[in-house]
């Protein structure tokens, strides 16, 4: 029997037997190498792709803890410091474990983009609504249909922005998060943990980059892709543009 899982705009995904079945897409193979590789690597903290169903459904391991779901505010974990320390590092051990990743010479993305040796094959979304946590901490992440190739210093500065958090302020303050002062601090704490090499006026400049660059692919995506087009409809590039104009006064 499906479990519907909440969550996303696509519709969710549903839970099968221990394993999480969602629509297949172009981009499915290109993930189920990229997740094998990480397997293949001892990277225990991302779903383990495990082919497709017989219904024609991209089927993964199940990442057992808490998520996000639909829930707003977001639960306290989100924000708190063991969230931003636990996320660094992960994203450290997951640029370790990808690094020597090459993608299928057919390989195809969801946000489109080529792999070419100095990039590296990011999640793209590991965002804390793609995140699994229980009291030991981070688990994981989930979700990653949206994975593709990125600079790796612009994938540190997306899911900085994700965490820290710098998103738009009335977003923010939805998701439960008010101490907008804090931020500055957190993205040294995040940097910190990472282990970045450069300032946190250098990534705040990187996020700008990165912000712009997302807003081009949802507005291209969106022309074919359903989900990015409930996304505009919902007016994740406005809030986006917004984060991206207030940026400035955080120098």
């Amino acid at each position: 029997m499906d479990q519907r899982l909440e969550g996303g705009f696509d519709g969710g995904a549903s839970l099968v037997g221990g394993t999480v079945r969602r629509t297949a897409g172009r981009w499915t193979a290109s993930v189920h190498a990229l997740l094998a590789h990480l397997e293949a690597a001892g990277f225990s903290e991302a779903p383990r792709a495990l082919g497709i169903d017989v219904d024609g459904r991209d089927t993964v391991s199940f990442l057992r803890g808490q998520t996000v779901g639909n829930s707003l505010p977001w639960p306290s974990w989100t924000h708190s410091s063991s969230a931003l320390t636990d996320v660094a590092r992960w994203l450290r051990r997951y640029h370790a474990a990808v690094a020597d990743f090459v993608p299928p010479k057919d390989a195809s993305w969801r946000e489109g983009g080529v792999w070419r040796p100095g990039l590296i094959v990011a999640h793209n979304d590991a965002a804390p609504y793609n995140a699994v946590w229980t009291a030991d901490g981070l688990v994981g992440f989930v979700d990653w249909d949206m994975a593709g190739p990125v600079r790796q210093e612009l994938d540190v500065a997306w899911v900085a922005f994700s965490w820290t958090p710098l998103h738009a302020p009335h977003v923010v303050a939805a998701e439960g998060f008010t101490d907008l002062g804090s931020r500055l601090s957190r993205l040294s704490v995040f940097l910190r943990e990472y282990r970045w090499q450069g300032t946190t006026s250098d990534v705040l400049d990187l996020v700008a980059e990165r912000l712009t660059v997302q807003l081009t692919l949802m507005t291209r995506a969106a022309s074919t892709d359903p989900t990015y087009q409930r996304m505009l409809a919902a007016g994740r590039h406005q809030d986006l543009t917004v984060a991206l104009d207030q940026l400035a006064t955080l120098h």
